[in-house]
């Protein structure tokens, strides 16, 4: 499918840890409801099949990243957690300064211990604060309060963690400027490495989609939060380097920064997807996303995911669709480099993006997108879909 080959870019590994205490009325990502009751053990003794699998697919390529998602990570222990680590560490070869990033709720990070985690080898620790106003964690369904946000960000810098992430929303019910620009405020005084700050939408399969609240902000108003919270995040020293990332300096996001420039990433657990490249073709695959049917899967020794190879059309959307989440935009040899294909195929759609103000070439061959694109990013996206 590729114009030549492909060299290997950067590799990272996802590992998926499935549950919750209870399900964000928000939220579409494949999490499940047991809490303590989930059956840890018998999950981590398929991810260890899982991971070997993988290993064999990395073939040596070092790991520039492990995140550990969810669900709730945090819910598992710290000697579950430093099992899975040196799983990793024992079937992975791991660059000197890989990051390690775990998630973890406010309310669930007090049920193990950042102390230990740290010691298990995560070294990136993201807190799901969500805001800063009970009102605002009642209306989404969190089971935190406000205080256990700051409790957890002030035991993790005990514990060490220099690199800590805070998840933000905006756009949220009933939700004024002023209320948005006072969770900025509160996030900044606990001084965070990095803020992901997004907005709020109501995706198909979740209960807010099929019941949306009545008073959720207009368009308008939602772009007023944004541009008065960048501006807040940037006083601050934030500095913004994708629609919903801002840190300080030398603390990006390096696992979705390899997502964001069309990087390779292993898949470990239910539901888990995967990109690799293999020097001449691009492949997509994922887990079962089921927990009970992925644990069988692995122990039954169907632990094989069936490939599929992204056409040249798919790659263009795929790597356009995150590149231009870049606030610094890309260089056409990028594109070139993680698709194989010439930058001469992105450029008359470039132009006429160009001509409509969404989209600038800000020196010869680098792109980034307005202002105005930005607004309309989705719109601007789609442009490139097969």
């Amino acid at each position: 499918m590729m114009g030549h080959e492909l060299p290997a870019p950067p590799l990272s590994l996802y590992v998926h840890l499935p549950w919750c205490v209870r399900k964000c009325p928000y939220c579409d990502f494949n999490s499940h409801t047991a809490g303590r009751d989930a059956p840890r053990a018998r999950y981590l003794d398929a991810l260890l099949i899982d991971m070997q699998a993988e290993a064999a697919r990395a073939d040596g390529r070092p790991l520039i990243s492990v995140f550990l998602g969810g669900g709730t990570p945090s819910l598992f222990t710290v000697d579950e957690i430093g099992r899975l680590l040196d799983d990793i560490s024992s079937n992975f070869n791991l660059a000197d300064d890989v990051e390690v990033t775990m998630e973890a709720n406010p309310g669930t990070v007090d049920c193990g211990d950042p102390l230990g985690y740290r010691q298990a080898g995560v070294n990136r620790l993201s807190i799901g604060a969500q805001s800063f106003q009970a009102k605002s964690l009642a209306a989404l369904g969190r089971i935190h309060t406000v205080g256990d946000i700051e409790r957890a960000v002030d035991e993790a810098h005990a514990a060490g963690f220099t690199n800590i992430n805070l998840d933000l929303m905006y756009a949220l019910p009933g939700q004024s400027v002023s209320d948005a620009i006072y969770d900025l405020e509160q996030a900044v005084q606990l001084r965070p490495a990095h803020i992901s700050w997004y907005q709020l939408t109501l995706e198909p399969n979740t209960v807010f989609h099929a019941r949306p609240p009545a008073d959720m902000p207009d368009e308008d108003l939602s772009f007023e939060i944004m541009t008065q919270g960048q501006a807040r995040l940037a006083a601050s020293g934030y500095a913004q380097y994708e629609v919903s990332a801002y840190a300080d300096s030398g603390r990006r996001c390096r696992h979705n920064l390899n997502y964001w420039e069309f990087g390779d990433y292993l898949a470990v657990g239910a539901g888990a997807h995967g990109k690799l490249s293999d020097g001449t073709d691009i492949w997509r695959y994922s887990k079962p996303a089921n927990p009970l049917q992925y644990m069988e899967a692995m122990e039954s020794g169907r632990s094989n995911v069936g490939l599929k190879a992204l056409s040249g059309p798919e790659c263009v959307f795929e790597f356009m669709l995150n590149a231009l989440r870049l606030t610094d935009g890309f260089d056409e040899t990028l594109f070139t480099e993680r698709t194989g294909l010439q930058g001469s195929l992105l450029r008359d759609r470039l132009a006429e993006l160009r001509e409509k103000q969404l989209i600038d070439e800000v020196q010869s061959g680098i792109w980034r997108v307005t202002g105005l694109g930005q607004r309309f990013l989705n719109d601007l996206q789609a442009e490139f879909l097969p």
